[in-house]
């Protein structure tokens, strides 16, 4: 699974990344240890161009007769993702890009879970593929919410964990955000990100604790 991550790049690299205007009335600080049930930035396609936004880390489908189901819809399954009624809808229409410089896992050692901080080797930033729907509340307010998708683990992956978010290519981002692609076309992107371009490293457990979010959880710890 997929269940913290780190976003601690500028507002303006994020929006160079993604190609997109930087909004006058926008800021972003650092987030260390970003966890399920937050406001996340997601990037969505219009159809024209790409738009930042942010939704709560938790699918609650449209149909969805309440929003208690939103703690157990953090991940969704790459093997299942089309078929499955919480997801289906979104994977055929309702795609975004989770922006990320890293995200955390934790390495069962014995007895005892060592969280390890995974990210690229150039310390850049990814995007996860995400899924996202609009549900509406009884008493009429609208609530955005988003899902990630995981697949099997690369071989760096494999070590710490049996699933790993799904990252995407670069030039796969834009085809996960065209709402025309085929389902077999978009499942072929549902893969496990090379592992020769990643590199893992043991963080401090005070990760495990979501009120911690500040720069010492991703301080490598002595091997």
């Amino acid at each position: 699974m997929c269940g913290r991550y780190t976003i601690v790049i500028t507002m303006d690299e994020l929006m160079r990344y993604y190609m997109m205007e930087i909004p006058l009335d926008r800021y972003h600080t650092p987030r260390y240890n970003v966890a399920p049930g937050q406001l996340v930035m997601a990037v969505i396609s219009d159809g024209e161009k790409n738009r930042l936004g942010e939704l709560k880390w938790g699918l609650i489908p449209n149909w969805a007769p309440d929003e208690k189901m939103s703690y157990k819809m953090i991940n969704a399954r790459a093997d299942t993702v089309a078929e499955k009624p919480a997801f289906r809808t979104s994977f055929q229409r309702k795609r975004c890009l989770i922006p990320a410089d890293s995200f955390y896992e934790w390495k069962k050692i014995g007895t005892d879970k060592q969280p390890m901080r995974i990210m690229f080797k150039d310390e850049g930033i990814f995007s996860m593929a995400g899924l996202y729907d609009t549900w509406t509340a009884p008493d009429g307010n609208k609530i955005s919410t988003c899902t990630i998708i995981t697949t099997t683990p690369n071989e760096l992956m494999a070590d710490i964990h049996d699933r790993m978010p799904v990252i995407l290519r670069r030039e796969d981002e834009q085809i996960w955000l065209d709402k025309q692609q085929k389902t077999e076309d978009l499942q072929a992107l549902l893969r496990p990100f090379p592992t020769e371009k990643m590199i893992a490293y043991p963080v401090s457990k005070i990760v495990g604790n979501v009120k911690n979010d500040r720069i010492e959880c991703i301080e490598a710890l002595p091997v």
